[in-house]
């Protein structure tokens, strides 16, 4: 069996994300030491809590997320938590391969490229998936030495 669990944790993401969602709290407590207007065009007290309400929600939810996913002999399990859970049973898969599929716009979801839909946390290593239906998605992983090595000892066990 195959197992990994991924999140975000590259230090960049999470100074991009914790600078922009301070930046009210800082309004906030500029205004209310100071008595002086925070920016140009500046918000009121009440006007810069709303603007962090949702910044904070965005913090949490990107720490909330992660991918886990699951290979055994007989499926694929993963898991965009709390957004998408899939399981895929071998006999629905055409084709599966590790590869390097670069930069496809980001990471998280990723629609409409040209491995399918795209689920990854970082990185730039996935498993690409082709069902019998056509359909192809794509699942990031941190431990593509260790997936090519899994798939080839299943892709022997599964002909026996």
């Amino acid at each position: 069996m195959f197992q990994e669990q991924q999140r975000f944790n590259q230090w960049w993401v999470w100074i991009i994300i914790v600078g922009v969602a301070i930046i009210p709290l800082i309004g906030i407590y500029y205004q209310a030491t100071t008595g002086n207007s925070f920016g140009n065009n500046p918000l009121s007290n009440e006007g810069l809590a709303i603007t962090f309400i949702p910044l904070f929600g965005l913090v949490i939810f990107m720490k909330t997320i992660q991918l886990k996913t699951k290979i055994t002999p007989k499926s694929i399990h993963f898991h965009f938590f709390p957004l998408v859970k899939k399981k895929i049973d071998w006999e629905e898969v055409a084709k599966a391969a590790v590869v390097d599929y670069g930069f496809v716009g980001g990471w998280g979801i990723r629609l409409f490229t040209s491995y399918g839909t795209v689920y990854n946390i970082r990185g730039r290593f996935g498993l690409s998936i082709e069902l019998k239906s056509g359909k192809k998605l794509l699942i990031g992983t941190q431990k593509p030495e260790l997936l090519k090595v899994f798939l080839k000892h299943l892709k022997l066990s599964m002909q026996v």
